[in-house]
C-alpha cells in the first residue's frame, strides 16, 4: 500500500511539472493575425474561475474599464472599453486570449488596456513589478474561458 501511495506522489508530481513544462513564458507569446492560438498555460481555461479574476479588484480588475450583464451584481462597471456582453460572439477564444495577453499588440500602442500577461509594461514601473505579468498564464487561460461563455 506504501508503494502504491509513493506511485501515486510520483505521478502526481510528473504530472504538474508537465503542466508547468508546457507554460509559455510571455516574451515567447506567438501572436499570429491578431491572434495567440495556443493556450499559455499549456491546459484549458476554467471558466468559474475566469470570472473571479475578471472581477477582482487585485487580479484583472477587469469591470473597472468594461461594463458586463453577467455582473451585474457587481459594483462600478467602467466604460473606456467595449461592454463584455457577447465577447464570445465577437471573437474566437485566440482572439480574446492575444486581447488579455497584450492588447498593445492587437490594437497598437495608443490602447489604454495593459498588457495581462507582457513585461512590456512601460516606464516608471515599481520595481518590485519589473519583470512580472499582472496574471499568470493560467488566469489568462481562465478569463479567456470566461470571456467565450458571454453569448448574446
Amino acid at each position: 500500500m506504501k508503494r502504491a501511495t509513493g506511485l501515486v506522489t510520483v505521478a502526481a508530481a510528473l504530472l504538474a511539472g508537465a503542466a508547468f513544462a508546457g507554460e509559455t513564458a510571455p516574451q515567447d507569446v506567438k501572436f499570429e493575425d491578431l491572434a495567440v492560438n495556443a493556450s499559455l498555460s499549456g491546459g484549458a481555461g476554467d471558466p468559474v474561475e475566469g470570472a473571479n479574476v475578471f472581477k477582482s479588484r487585485k487580479l484583472g480588475n477587469c469591470l473597472a474599464c468594461h461594463a458586463n450583464s453577467d455582473m451585474k451584481s457587481e459594483l462600478f462597471h467602467g466604460t473606456v472599453g467595449p461592454a463584455m456582453d457577447g465577447a464570445g460572439d465577437r471573437w474566437e477564444p485566440a482572439q480574446l486570449r492575444a486581447i488579455v495577453a497584450d492588447a498593445k499588440e492587437v490594437f497598437g500602442e495608443q490602447t489604454v488596456m495593459p498588457g495581462f500577461y507582457s513585461v512590456n509594461v512601460g516606464e516608471n514601473v515599481r520595481e518590485d513589478l519589473i519583470g512580472k505579468t499582472i496574471l499568470s498564464a493560467q488566469q489568462v487561460e481562465d478569463v479567456v474561458a470566461y470571456l467565450a461563455t458571454l453569448k448574446e
